[in-house]
């Protein structure tokens, strides 16, 4: 995939690249009075989503066109290139006329090829930056094809935004990093400038900070992280959003570290190790408390724990599905061993309580 720089004139091309403001546009005084305090801190790119579909109705669903007019204040009074999240074609002619800088595509939005084909057909002929955040549901192919719609229809300017992915199971996330799809999307395109949305991410400030150390950490080129005012009061995602003094503060604690690229470059390879080994935890503790709860059923049914013919034809499939993947049978064999040897241990703890 051919890409040009995202740089605008005035951007400095050092990590992180910082893009700041409100979840949502609310009105024109929050707008200008984040963008002041923004500016003042060094800030160079602000961000303020003017349509924002929400999950359920009935929420606030941003200030719409009228929005636009206070990004372009914005640009006259602080010298900011501003940005926005657009989902339709109509979207992204009402942020063309009104000068906005860079758009991005939302996660529900990369989800949707029809939608992101409609967006790309109204960017013909445009040469603007463009980042595609990732769709809300863990599919790498399906984040690539939406960056190579709108590759194919003529922008160059292209990058994307890691803002996680949704899970039924919520744990400290509002959405899991899974770090490995991020890493895996540089592998295949490595010129490819990635951001991260710690806020999105974390879904409440106080995870904000190491989340963007992380960030710096797995070498991301940048960050787009929600800044209000007033965050308490904000009318949409308020315990994300962070004050412009708070983020200065987080930024300016960063660690960046260069990284010394070798041929093996082995220090990236082993985060993704790192990132591999705590999903198999993650893993195996939920099928820890699947086994307890069949524990629980056995106790209450009066079951023997040990079900001969169910272990066997867990060895045989699991052996199978590993040769199938490049890994020996008996290794895989091993591995459920003692994985079955643990649950058993676990069972057996609750049929004697």
């Amino acid at each position: 995939m051919e890409l040009e720089s995202i740089l605008l004139p005035g951007v400095e091309a050092k990590r992180p690249i910082i893009i700041a403001g409100p979840c949502s546009a609310e009105t024109e005084e929050q707008v200008m009075t984040t963008a002041k305090q923004l500016a003042d801190r060094g800030m160079k790119i602000f961000r303020a989503g003017i349509w924002k579909p929400r999950t359920k109705p009935g929420g606030f669903e941003g200030v719409g066109v009228e929005g636009l007019a206070w990004l372009k204040e914005v640009k006259k009074e602080t010298g900011m290139y501003v940005s926005t999240e657009v989902a339709t074609a109509k979207h992204v002619e009402e942020a063309l006329k009104a000068d906005i800088d860079i758009l991005w595509v939302g996660a529900r939005t990369t989800a949707n090829p029809f939608a992101v084909q409609e967006i790309a057909d109204a960017l013909k002929g445009v040469d603007i930056p463009v980042l595609i955040k990732n769709p809300v549901n863990p599919d790498l192919e399906l984040w690539i094809g939406a960056l190579e719609r709108i590759h194919n229809s003529g922008l160059k300017r292209l990058g994307v935004i890691h803002r996680g992915f949704s899970s039924y199971d919520k744990k400290i996330y509002r959405n899991l990093p899974q770090w490995h799809i991020p890493i895996e999307l540089r592998r295949r395109i490595p010129n490819l400038p990635i951001f991260c949305d710690p806020s999105h991410i974390g879904g409440r400030r106080e995870l904000i900070a190491p989340l963007c150390q992380q960030a710096m950490d797995l070498n991301f080129d940048g960050l787009i992280v929600e800044s209000h005012c007033n965050p308490d009061a904000a009318w949409s995602d308020a315990s994300q959003q962070v004050t412009p003094d708070i983020l200065d503060y987080i930024i300016n604690l960063l660690v960046i570290r260069t990284e010394t690229q070798t041929t093996e470059n082995l220090s990236q390879l082993r985060k993704q190790i790192d990132e591999c080994d705590n999903n198999l935890i993650e893993e195996l503790s939920k099928r820890m408390r699947i086994a307890r709860e069949i524990g629980t059923y056995k106790k209450e049914h009066n079951m023997t724990i040990l079900q001969t013919d169910r272990y066997t034809e867990i060895l045989e499939k699991r052996g199978s599905q590993g040769a199938l993947c490049g890994m020996d049978a008996e290794f895989i064999k091993t591995v459920f061993e003692a994985i079955h040897e643990e649950s058993v241990r676990q069972q057996m703890e609750i049929i004697n309580k």
